[in-house]
């Protein structure tokens, strides 16, 4: 489970503190796919960035089944078991794919172990493994080999910073088939996505608004749809 208490985080902009986010309370149960949407500016990408350590709050405390992370860095986070899929998925020029996997499992995978990854995300293994991490692949591809690693790496959170930037229609549509995979299969886990795509938030357990810096509604998404399609700031970034 994920426990944010009290979490307010600022910036000094012109000599004065501007406050991000103010006051958060929440928390996410094991086995829960949920969705943190909002217009921008309104920190949804900066509280992903708290929950794994690349930012750290001006006040409040972030627990992750019920020990204290606040103060550990974005590797102790790791090792916990919390994993981070970045807007824009970093390319290692001179890795290749099967390296990568290995790496993120922590141990010398098999071929055909690697092979079982990217064939969970839609890849054909063949055409994959070894090919390395730089800009011969495009942004979807990258995306897919990126949830592989989390996989991979069975991690108990799985935080992804806005999935859909930067892919086409049709990787698009395979990303949204892998998440609704991954939401069947969690058990133990969980799983937050920052987005504002209504066919992510539509498969969503729960849906957290975010508006100005704090939580505003926070519910199944027949409670929060109806009122998000009523939010011109919000409905514009959900068709």
């Amino acid at each position: 489970m994920l426990e944010i208490r009290n979490l307010s985080f600022a910036v000094e902009e012109d000599g004065k503190q501007k406050e991000i986010l103010h006051d958060l309370n929440l928390a996410i149960d094991n086995g829960k796919f949920v969705v943190i949407t909002g217009p921008n500016g309104s920190g949804k990408s900066t509280l992903a960035r708290l929950i794994m350590g690349i930012e750290k709050p001006t006040s409040g405390s972030i627990l992750f089944d019920g020990k204290d992370i606040t103060d550990l860095d974005i590797t102790e986070r790791a090792k916990q078991g919390i994993s981070f899929a970045f807007q824009q998925p970093v390319r290692f020029k001179g890795i290749r794919v099967k390296d990568l996997l290995r790496l993120a499992a922590g141990k010398n995978l098999s071929i055909s172990a690697a092979c079982e990854y990217l064939s969970e995300v839609g890849l054909c293994a063949r055409d994959y493994i070894d090919r390395e991490i730089n800009s011969s692949l495009s942004g979807g591809e990258l995306k897919r080999i990126e949830i592989a690693t989390l996989l991979a790496r069975h991690t108990r959170l799985s935080v992804f910073d806005e999935p859909e930037a930067g892919i086409d229609l049709w990787s698009f549509q395979n990303l949204i088939r892998i998440f609704e995979k991954m939401r069947r299969e969690i058990r133990d886990s969980s799983i937050v996505i920052i987005s504002h795509q209504e066919r992510i938030l539509n498969i969503a357990d729960e849906i957290l608004l975010l508006s100005g810096g704090s939580i505003r509604k926070h519910g199944t998404p027949e409670e929060i749809m109806p009122g998000l399609v009523g939010q011109n700031s919000v409905c514009e970034k959900l068709q």
